[in-house]
């Protein structure tokens, strides 16, 4: 049955082909009838408010049968995080003559995906279109980066598809996109990160390595968040968004205990040190990095570096 299939959300057109008449529709739509308007001409069959599913296959049906879900949504469903939106973006064809109506937001495209992720009844852009589509409505680089970020991170797509995307849509309003890309490709993995980045941009401190793979030959000691190399200095950004449980911390303790085994100096910051301390963070590693060179003049031992090898992410 069509309610079923759809989440009790139905077109006027298909209740019409079930058999339903005008005056039938008419019944059920009354005041404290069973079926309620969500859009235009697109009706749910039950009260209280509908789930963001429902809204979703509203959305979809009220775009017409080749649209698609993207933005925020198809993130979020590709398991991406991003700020929920009270709006549902739909791809639409050029031809669709429609508008954007409640909480459906119409984006007529010359570019209608060939393939979706099917969820249920629900058409949902693939991770590379959604992100895209998604951060291109954004006016932060923090959010924009964040976003991609995490798609890499998560594995929902990787760098190159995200590049397909930015070349192949609209150049307005791409420019945070492209720059939060170029950090991707440089390394950052996370917002902590990007901030770190920006807060150094800042200091005019040297400009680390981030998620470089350092080596004690061909042993991999570590992946710190920020690597200077010719320092033996490191930066990890440690939050407990990422270190639930005690396996994720041992693995860190033991982490930190090869570093600091082989003479590298690692400074651990929280992302919220970053955020609020800004001139704490930058004044603890200038020291670091200012001693480290000094050790180095001095002919200092203790540092093995040369021992090390890095590999850039």
């Amino acid at each position: 049955m069509i309610l079923d299939r759809q989440l009790d959300v139905i077109t006027r057109g298909q209740a019409q082909e079930t058999g339903l008449t005008d005056s039938a529709l008419r019944h059920r739509l009354r005041p404290g009838g069973p079926w309620r308007v969500l859009l235009p001409t697109v009706y749910i069959a039950a009260t209280g408010l509908p789930s963001m599913a429902q809204q979703q296959v509203a959305a979809q049906l009220y775009g017409g049968t080749r649209s698609v879900i993207t933005g925020s949504a198809a993130v979020l469903a590709h398991g991406i995080r991003a700020p929920q939106s009270e709006f549902v973006d739909v791809l639409v064809p050029l031809s669709r003559q429609r508008r954007d109506a409640g909480f459906a937001r119409l984006h007529r495209t010359s570019r209608m995906p060939d393939r979706v992720y099917d969820f249920g009844p629900i058409r949902f852009a693939l991770a590379p279109r959604a992100v895209a589509d998604t951060v291109r409505g954004l006016t932060s680089l923090r959010d924009v980066r964040a976003i991609v970020a995490d798609a890499v991170q998560r594995r929902r797509c990787d760098v190159h598809e995200l590049v397909t995307e930015l070349n192949a849509g609209a150049i307005p309003r791409s420019a945070l996109f492209r720059e939060a890309l170029s950090d991707v490709v440089d390394g950052i993995r996370s917002t902590a990160e990007g901030d770190l980045k920006d807060l150094l941009a800042r200091s005019r401190l040297p400009l680390p390595l981030f998620n470089a793979s350092v080596y004690d030959g061909d042993t991999f000691v570590a992946r710190p968040d920020a690597w200077w190399p010719e320092f033996g200095v490191a930066v990890e950004v440690d939050s407990h968004e990422w270190h639930l449980s005690p396996h994720d911390h041992a693995r860190t303790l033991e982490r930190q205990r090869q570093m600091a085994k082989r003479g590298i100096l690692m400074l651990p910051f929280t992302p919220r040190d970053i955020r609020t301390q800004p001139a704490k963070v930058v004044a603890a590693i200038r020291d670091a990095l200012d001693r480290a060179r000094d050790g180095a003049r001095d002919g200092a031992r203790g540092r093995p570096l040369a021992e090390l090898r890095t590999v850039a992410a």
